[in-house]
């Protein structure tokens, strides 16, 4: 499984550059006499070079470890998060860990405000789990994320943000989509449903995969294909009811949607996927509740999981990680596609 990249300096980095210890680098951010101020320059004059920006964690090395993370998510009832949830546990309780889980909801000042209930609190470090904290689409909305990062080293799951001190962990979403797409074309599907509950970071890179999959196989993309609609199968079913589509595939953001899609098409007496082609998102266990079970894009949580903590346990140890790390998804065939 393909694994990229980009890299953001950190004081691992910037120690090696200035070929001086990485205490001598915290000795410098903090000021010290103990350093010469020829020294002082050299490492300054690195820093400044490679827009490094000091943060605490750089200021406390040395110091004692609370061996605390503080885990961000929107809401733990999605059943996305709640795994993601539980699999940095397991993997920071390996490590030594314990972690505060806070739940900030999905609007800005909810977000603010988990950060800085747990940046108060004594923590090593931060992971915030979902793409709704990369703002709109990694540009905006992020300056708590810039603030926490100068505090404490933070990783972000499932999004992607360019900021020094923050690591990023994520699913190719948009190549799992297009290829997904050009599979059910290549199928003989031409009328395809996307359905989605948010304009977060990772929505947008399935909805760019959706069109471009769609324009490159020389198909118009229709405004109307693409619905936007809550993450809830009963809702998702009546109100492709009230629309009254003519589709031949459908594929979701997330497998609540595609499961009530999967209700309105055998409401209308279609068949799947002889008439209808449909295709979830995350493998969830939604997936084998219905009939028939349903064909999904894993979105790899648990491998994610693991990238996330051990990276973040890296950077806590002074080493260098890369900033972004992109794994690919994995589609799971089951009996609503005929690819």
């Amino acid at each position: 499984m393909g694994l990229r990249s980009e890299t953001i300096m950190n004081i691992y980095d910037i120690a090696k550059l200035s070929g001086v210890s990485i205490a001598t680098v915290s000795r410098v951010i903090n000021n010290s006499p103990k350093v010469s101020e020829k020294t002082k320059k050299k490492v300054w004059d690195v820093m400044n070079e490679y827009d490094y920006t000091p943060n605490v964690f750089a200021r406390g090395l040395g110091l004692n470890s609370v061996k605390t993370v503080g885990l961000v998510c929107p809401d733990v009832s999605d059943h996305y998060m709640a795994n993601a949830i539980a699999y940095l546990e397991k993997n920071l309780r390996k490590y030594g860990y314990d972690s505060i889980l806070m739940c900030s909801g999905f609007d800005y000042e909810g977000k603010v405000e988990a950060v800085k209930i747990l940046l108060d609190r004594r923590i090593d470090a931060m992971i915030l789990v979902g793409s709704h904290y990369a703002g709109d689409c990694g540009q905006n909305d992020i300056q708590y994320l810039k603030d926490a990062a100068e505090k404490v080293p933070v990783v972000l799951m499932n999004g992607y943000v360019r900021v020094p001190g923050v690591y990023c962990v994520l699913t190719d979403n948009y190549k799992a989509v297009y290829d997904t797409v050009c599979n059910l074309i290549e199928v003989g599907r031409k009328k395809i449903v996307f359905l989605y509950d948010a304009n977060s970071y990772s929505t947008t890179k399935k909805i760019e995969g959706y069109q471009d999959a769609l324009i490159d196989n020389g198909l118009k993309v229709q405004e109307e294909y693409k619905v936007f609609m809550p993450n809830n199968v009963l809702k998702a079913r009546d109100l492709l009811a009230k629309k009254k589509l003519d589709f031949d595939a459908v594929i979701a953001s997330d497998d609540a949607m595609a499961v009530g899609a999967l209700k309105y098409v055998h409401q209308i007496n279609k068949s799947i996927p002889e008439d209808v082609n449909i295709v979830g998102f995350n493998n969830s266990e939604l997936c084998v509740c219905c009939y028939p079970e349903m064909s999904s894009i894993d979105s790899q949580e648990e491998e994610l999981s693991e990238i996330a903590v051990d990276s973040l346990i890296k950077v806590l140890a002074g080493k260098s990680v890369r900033q972004k790390m992109e794994i690919s998804c994995k589609f799971i065939k089951r009996n609503t596609t005929q690819f």
